[in-house]
C-alpha cells in the first residue's frame, strides 16, 4: 500500500520499525537522487534541501564547541525564557519523564540553554551531543526539533530519518518556536525528543500548545511590568511640563503627557541618561527611572526624513532588521516575519506599492487589505516619516538598501507569500 507524507508520520503511533524503514528508505532515495518511494513532507524536504546547498556531511556528525560554564549561566541570565521556564516544566516535564523524553529549551541561536527528563535518555543525548550549551542550529547538525523550527517559524516533527545527518535517525524530536508575543521576534525554541520508539504524531501538538501557553505568560509578565511602571512614572509626569514620556527598558510606553500614546519608542540600543535624538520624536531627553526611562521632548522639529539611510538585511536566516541613519542619529531593529516581508517588498517596489498590492503579494489575495493596513500601522510606528503612503513606499529622497541572502533560495525561508517565493524559485 502507498503512504502519503502523514501516512509515514501516522503509522509511528502503530508500527514505529515500520515508519522507521520506510522513512530510512525515503531519506536514502532523496540523498542518492532516486525516486523515493513515499514523498518526504514539504518541511523536511525543504529543510533537506537547504542542507545540501549548505554543504552539511548526511554521514558525519559534526559539533562545535560547548559553551563555557560562564556563558551558558550570561545566556541564561538575559534570556527572556527564564522567567516561564515553569510553564514550560509543568506543561511538558512530568509527562516526558514518564514517556522517557526530555525538554531541551535552547535560545534564538539554537544553543542548549536548558535540558531536563529522563535520565537515561539525557545519557542517549549526551552521546548525539544534545548536551547543554551545545549549538544545534540547522546549518551545523542539519535538519532538527531545534533549529528547523527555528528557521521555519513554526512547529515541527522530524521523525527518525527525517534527521539529516544519519548519526540522529534513531532519534525523534517535536519543537515549537517561542517568539516574543510583543513583537514577533523569535527568542528560542522549545523542544521535546527521546528515542524514536518512544514518540507519538500528538506529541507536536502537545508541544505547540505548552509553547503558546509560555508566550501568554511571558505577554501576563509584560503588561504587569507596564502597570508598575506606570504607577512609578504618573506622579512624575504630573511634574512635568511639554511633551514627555514614561517608557521601559525597551522602549514601550507606560504612560504618556501632552503627546499622542505610541506603544513603543526606539530608544538606542544602548541608552544612557541626557541629550538624544530619537527617530519619532526629535531632541530628547532621558532620564532614569526605576524599570525604565523618563523620555522628555526638547521641542525641536524630528530631522528630514529624507536625510535618512536605510538598510533592510535580510542575509540571516533568523535574524532580519532595519537599521536607520541621519540627522536623528542612528538606531537599528530586529524584524517580525511579516515586517520582514513587507519590508522587502518596499525596498524592491520603490516606487510604492498600494494596500491591494501588497495584498496579493503577501497571500495571493488583493482583497485582505484590512491585514495589511494593520501591519503597516504597526511598521510605521518605528519607522514613522521614513515611510509615506497612498502607495505605501519608502520616503522618496531617503537613500535603501536592500542585502539579500547569496542565494535566493535562502530568502525568508518561513515565507509563504507568493511574490517570495517567485523570488526564491530559480528560473528554468
Amino acid at each position: 500500500m502507498a503512504l502519503s507524507p502523514m501516512d509515514v508520520t501516522q503509522l509511528a503511533a502503530v508500527d514505529t520499525a515500520r515508519a522507521a524503514r520506510v522513512l530510512s528508505e525515503v531519506r536514502s532515495a532523496r540523498l542518492s537522487g532516486r525516486p523515493a518511494p513515499v514523498p518526504p513532507r514539504p518541511v523536511i524536504e525543504q529543510s533537506w534541501r537547504r542542507m545540501l546547498r549548505s554543504g552539511v556531511d548526511p554521514d558525519h556528525d559534526f559539533r562545535t564547541g560547548l559553551l563555557s560554564r560562564e556563558e551558558l549561566e550570561r545566556r541564561r541570565a538575559r534570556s527572556p525564557l527564564r522567567t516561564v521556564l515553569p510553564v514550560l516544566r509543568q506543561g511538558l516535564l512530568s509527562v516526558a519523564d514518564v514517556a522517557h523524553h526530555i525538554m531541551v529549551v535552547a535560545d534564538e541561536e539554537g544553543r542548549v540553554l536548558w535540558r531536563e527528563g529522563s535520565a537515561p535518555v539525557l545519557r542517549k543525548a549526551d552521546g548525539l551531543g544534545f548536551q547543554l550549551g551545545a549549538d544545534w542550529r540547522e546549518e551545523i547538525v542539519g535538519t532538527n526539533g531545534v533549529g528547523t523550527p527555528a528557521v521555519t517559524r513554526r512547529p515541527v516533527q522530524v521523525f527518525a530519518s527525517e534527521h539529516f545527518v544519519r548519526s540522529h535517525t534513531t532519534w525523534t524530536c517535536a519543537g515549537a518556536p517561542l517568539t516574543d508575543p510583543r513583537d514577533g521576534r523569535l527568542i528560542g525554541v522549545v523542544d521535546v525528543s527521546g528515542p524514536l520508539e518512544t514518540m507519538h504524531p500528538a506529541t507536536l501538538a502537545w508541544v505547540e500548545s505548552v509553547a503558546r501557553l509560555a508566550e501568554a505568560r511571558l505577554r501576563e509578565l509584560h503588561t504587569r511590568s507596564l502597570e508598575r511602571l506606570r504607577a512609578v512614572g504618573a506622579p512624575v509626569l504630573a511634574r512635568v511640563g511639554g511633551q514627555a514620556a514614561v517608557v521601559d527598558r525597551d522602549g514601550w510606553t507606560a504612560a504618556v503627557t501632552g503627546m499622542p500614546y505610541t506603544p513603543r519608542v526606539a530608544l538606542p540600543a544602548s541608552p544612557s541618561a541626557g541629550p538624544v535624538r530619537l527617530p519619532a520624536l526629535g531632541p530628547c531627553t532621558l532620564e532614569p527611572l526605576a524599570g525604565g526611562w523618563l523620555v522628555r521632548a526638547a521641542g525641536e522639529e524630528p530631522a528630514v526624513a529624507g536625510e535618512a539611510r536605510i538598510v533592510v538585511d535580510l542575509r540571516r536566516p533568523r535574524r532580519w532588521s532595519v537599521e536607520v541613519t541621519g540627522g536623528a542619529g542612528s538606531w537599528s531593529r530586529e524584524l517580525s516575519p511579516r515586517h520582514a516581508e513587507l519590508l522587502y517588498l518596499l525596498a524592491v517596489h520603490r516606487t510604492g506599492r498600494s494596500a491591494a498590492g501588497l495584498a496579493a503579494d503577501l497571500f495571493g489575495d488583493p482583497a485582505r487589505t484590512v491585514t495589511v493596513r494593520a501591519e503597516m500601522s504597526r511598521v510605521r510606528r518605528y519607522l514613522g516619516a521614513h515611510l509615506q503612503h497612498r502607495p505605501y513606499r519608502f520616503h522618496e529622497e531617503a537613500e535603501v538598501r536592500l542585502l539579500l541572502p547569496d542565494d535566493p533560495r535562502d530568502l525568508l525561508p518561513h515565507s509563504a507569500a507568493p511574490a517570495v517565493t517567485r523570488r526564491r524559485t530559480p528560473p528554468s
